[in-house]
């Protein structure tokens, strides 16, 4: 029996040959003795695809009998799961099935010379361009009548949103025409109401005061406002105003869901967008005819 070992305590530490591995074919095959059926078992890997994770997986499917599968390197560190079976294989290693640590000497491979290595990862690179080349359309078409069925779907959505939008906006435009219209027609009457008292009724003495008052009531209703508002008085940005107060008021009566319409309209502002970037590629590389049946 073996104590202090971080990873299996009082484990029995069994020989290294219990668990081998060769190279077949120029991938390693791990062999190792399944503790329920105590019998050999081979599992060929992939270094560099196959991960540690996935192989302690393949181990425990094939005996369910496991209920712990670790493994550690020689100082103690557990390995990850995520951690490639290249890495692993390039140093001596610790295999804990249930109770029992095996040591672990994967064989010295022959290191790919530096020309070979290259060679490989230049087949590697032409390997994925011709992926891409052969797929890349294939997906891009995919995706792009997908974008347009989104674009289709969001645009009949919205156009009854737009009719009634179309019949609120209306009014409240009519709404806050009148009301400036309103507001002319005051001043208006207001001058003349002032001319005639001055001219006609009484003397500018008298006069002079009751103006002095009317303007300091406007200045006083000016500073109201900013106080409510927080803005300046500034025509166009009442008139605005305004025709929004007007607006929301009548989308509440009319049941103008304000919030879904702003959501379809920013969802299919980017579904349009998504849409143009992608055809940007495929009118560089797809037939005329093909974009032009698409279209």
């Amino acid at each position: 029996a073996r104590r202090g070992w971080p990873g299996a305590p009082y484990s029995m530490l069994v020989p290294s040959d219990e668990v081998t591995i060769n190279y077949r074919h120029g991938l390693p095959v791990i062999t190792l003795t399944l503790p329920s059926r105590t019998e050999r078992c081979q599992f060929a890997v992939k270094p560099m695809m196959t991960t540690v994770g996935a192989f302690l997986q393949d181990v425990q499917k094939e005996d369910k009998g496991i209920e712990r599968l670790e493994v550690f390197t020689t100082d103690g560190s557990k390995v990850s799961g995520a951690a490639l079976m290249e890495v692993l294989l390039m140093n001596d290693f610790k295999l804990v099935i249930n109770d029992t640590t095996y040591s672990v000497s994967p064989p010295v491979k022959d290191k790919l010379s530096s020309e070979h290595a290259t060679e490989m990862e230049d087949i590697k690179s032409l390997v994925h361009r011709l992926f891409v080349a052969l797929h890349l359309e294939d997906h891009q078409i995919r995706k792009e009548r997908e974008l347009l069925q989104k674009v289709d779907h969001l645009k009949e959505e919205l156009l009854p949103l737009e009719q009634m939008k179309a019949r609120i906006t209306g009014s409240a435009d009519a709404k806050t025409s009148r009301l400036l219209w309103v507001g002319l027609a005051l001043m208006s009457t207001q001058g003349g109401a002032l001319a005639w008292l001055t001219w006609w009724v009484y003397s500018w003495d008298i006069m002079e005061p009751v103006t002095y008052f009317i303007t300091y009531g406007s200045a006083m209703a000016f500073y109201a406002y900013f106080v409510l508002t927080k803005q300046d008085y500034i025509y166009p940005d009442a008139k605005d105003r305004q025709f929004l107060h007007y607006f929301y008021r009548k989308s509440k009566t009319q049941h103008f869901n304000v919030e879904r319409y702003n959501k379809l309209k920013d969802d299919l502002a980017e579904a349009e967008e998504s849409l143009k970037r992608l055809r940007q590629p495929l009118h560089l590389r797809l037939p005329i005819q093909e974009i032009n049946n698409k279209d």
